[in-house]
């Protein structure tokens, strides 16, 4: 059996300190994980179960590659995230076990189209549209559990045109990791290659054609990139 065209290359990242890529399979993603961030948005930080989107796997944009502004939007936020890589996944995982699935950390920026988002809660629509397009998730190299421990602590940055954007610890997480991966596999079977963008701090704001973005957690690596 042949394809009817040839299919598109699977969305990959790379890992530090080897030639290896890792294969995207699928990327999940965790809204109102930081309080302060909630309450920015107008929000109430009580702990209810996280709330879960998702982006398409070929959203991804690898470190130094420039990202293009999305049409149909006049308000694109950026929000800095920690990115888990995970190498094995299952259903219904208990929180004891969700850190066995692990393979490592990367910085991520959840891109949203804020003034559809906008558009969209006002009116009960979903949020696809506002999350889930084309260079909507910037990542780092992917930094393995080889390399590092799990993040418990981590201080997180993002910069705007050298301008301090957000900065924040990812201890300050509503949702731990384990957590995120325990509730995350009750909804979907977990597989190898699924990123899981674990929520924003505070500081979210606008960015436009021109601006240099970088982003930063300690111990884990660093993003940079244009938009364009």
């Amino acid at each position: 059996m042949e394809y009817i065209f040839t299919p598109e290359k699977i969305p990959s990242v790379s890992i530090n300190g080897t030639d290896m890529l890792f294969p995207v399979h699928r990327i999940y993603c965790v809204g109102q994980n930081y309080s302060a961030h909630v309450r920015e948005m107008g929000g109430d930080p009580k702990r209810y179960s996280p709330v879960f989107f998702s982006k398409p796997a070929n959203a991804i944009v690898v470190d130094k590659q420039t990202v293009k502004y999305p049409q149909s939007t006049n308000d694109l936020h950026h929000e800095v995230e920690l990115v888990v890589a995970l190498a094995a996944g299952g259903e219904a995982i208990a929180v004891e076990a969700a850190l066995d699935c692990v393979y490592g950390y990367a910085v991520g920026i959840d891109f949203t189209r804020r003034d559809l988002q906008a558009e969209a809660k006002s009116k009960g629509w979903p949020w696809d549209v506002a999350k889930g397009f084309d260079e909507s998730a910037p990542i780092s190299a992917i930094n393995p559990l080889t390399n590092s421990k799990h993040p418990r602590q981590a201080r997180i940055r993002l910069w705007v045109n050298d301008k301090i954007r957000q900065d924040a610890d990812v201890a300050e997480m509503i949702w731990t990791v384990p957590e995120i991966i325990s509730a995350l596999s009750k909804f979907y079977a977990l597989k190898a290659g699924d990123l899981i963008y674990t929520g924003t701090p505070a500081g979210v704001s606008a960015v436009n054609v021109g601006d240099h973005l970088k982003a930063e957690i300690d111990g884990i690596g660093e993003l940079e990139f244009d938009i364009v």
